[in-house]
């Protein structure tokens, strides 16, 4: 899907880059029902939010996307600049679509936890290991892969750095 369909008209500039954005991917199959539950939140969400978008994508091979092994329905939301309200309301989304185990968009505002996180991409553990692998020193890493890949699993991972 990522190569046959922009998400943007490729000759137009999308944002400003000033605003916010989250987006939670889970199971086409749940679509319905997990629609369901962020309109609940709807009175909650509606003063933060510029625009929402709900799409949905093809199942990939790719060990780290959101859709991994599963057609999924992604929830996308542009914030207001409103960092503190923002996070704030994440928990509430993330618990109401916790019964469809969503996937975090990685580059985009979530507050799950890195074991819960991970414990959502079945081939995390390769990831890591082949980031280890091509990179033993640690050169490309930073605290939000550490947190989130290395933490969030294999301790001895961790200390290779």
């Amino acid at each position: 899907w990522h190569a046959r369909l922009p998400h943007f008209r490729l000759d137009h500039t999308p944002s400003a880059g000033e605003e916010l954005q989250s987006e939670y991917l889970v199971d086409r199959r749940h679509a319905i029902a997990a629609f369901d539950a962020l309109d609940a939140l709807r009175e909650r969400v509606a003063p933060l939010v510029f625009v929402t978008e709900v799409r949905t994508i093809a199942a990939d091979d790719l060990w780290l996307s959101p859709a991994f092994a599963r057609p999924s329905v992604a929830f996308h939301f542009t914030w207001r600049p409103r960092v503190r309200d923002v996070e704030a309301l994440l928990p509430a989304i993330e618990t109401a679509l916790e019964p469809f185990e969503p996937r975090p968009h990685w580059g985009k505002l979530f507050a799950l936890a890195p074991r819960t996180v991970a414990s959502r991409y079945p081939r995390i553990a390769d990831a890591r290991a082949l980031a280890v692998r091509l990179d033993p020193d640690g050169t490309f890493r930073n605290a939000f892969l550490d947190r989130y890949l290395f933490d969030a699993g294999d301790r001895r991972a961790s200390q290779r750095r």
